[in-house]
């Protein structure tokens, strides 16, 4: 499957491997999953429309994050 890539995908892209380079060493899987929710939360809040996979995306930190995560 070939994913076509746009400047918003190329930027959010380099927004988590920006955080991941700059924390360095993970301690854990779950760490490294909080980090880059941090980042996509965050990244979220930018956007003017969320993309049409995001639905999925959040659906899924909703069932590892239960009721920390607040949908919008």
């Amino acid at each position: 499957m070939i994913i076509p890539a746009t400047n918003a995908t190329e930027a959010l892209n380099s927004k988590l491997r920006r955080a991941v380079r700059t924390s360095g060493h993970s301690p854990s899987d779950d760490a490294a999953m909080k980090l880059l929710y941090l980042v996509l939360n965050h990244a979220a809040e930018d956007w003017k429309r969320p993309p049409r996979e995001w639905f999925e995306a959040r659906t899924q930190f909703a069932v590892v994050f239960g009721e920390r995560f607040v949908s919008q």
